[in-house]
């Protein structure tokens, strides 16, 4: 499995080996050796899966401690833009972003520590997410932010409006971010 530290401390990419023959593929989706040697050592307490069509945007969220969730984040089926904000008040890249394309083709993972504010979006018709966590959804210590924030200026790519929640789309802005992490 080749491994990618990313700019924004902590965060790591997994892209796997793929073997491939007529029969099909088969690749590793996940080695806890291999990520606690690359510092994505959480323990991991839950698995979520949501399915999207092309276009459906959601985050940016993050849960607060003592609930903080660090998150192995991959796609099984089409692609996704991810993108993971820093969020932790004393890092160098707070409030930096940084954007990773997951596709089921790749196979790549994106590890994303707790302290990060996380979404994706969907960029074919039926992508499968697939997301394990490091705590159990609290939902009085869930919080996000705007997935369009202009300080945070993610660039999502988008042609089209993105299809976003109401929930997602009333989160509040980045400017009045208060950062428990």
């Amino acid at each position: 499995m080749e491994v990618k530290q990313h700019p924004l401390a902590g965060l790591v990419e997994f892209t796997p080996r793929v073997f491939a023959d007529d029969r099909g593929v088969f690749f590793e989706t996940f080695s806890a050796k291999l990520m606690a040697q690359a510092g994505a050592d959480a323990q991991w307490v839950q698995d979520n899966q949501s399915s999207s069509k092309k276009g459906v945007l959601r985050g940016l969220h993050f849960q607060r401690p003592p609930h903080a969730q660090a998150k192995l984040v991959r796609v099984g089926q089409g692609r996704a833009l991810d993108v993971a904000v820093d969020l932790r008040k004393d890092s160098p890249t707070y409030g930096q972003h940084q954007l990773v394309e997951l596709s089921a083709e790749r196979g790549n993972l994106l590890y994303i520590p707790a302290g990060f504010a996380h979404g994706f979006m969907a960029l074919a018709d039926d992508t499968i997410f697939l997301y394990k966590c490091s705590d159990y959804y609290a939902p009085t210590a869930e919080g996000g932010l705007r997935w369009d924030d202009a300080d945070l200026n993610i660039n999502w790519g988008t042609e089209v409006h993105p299809l976003v929640s109401e929930k997602d789309n009333e989160l509040p802005a980045f400017r009045d971010f208060v950062s428990p992490f």
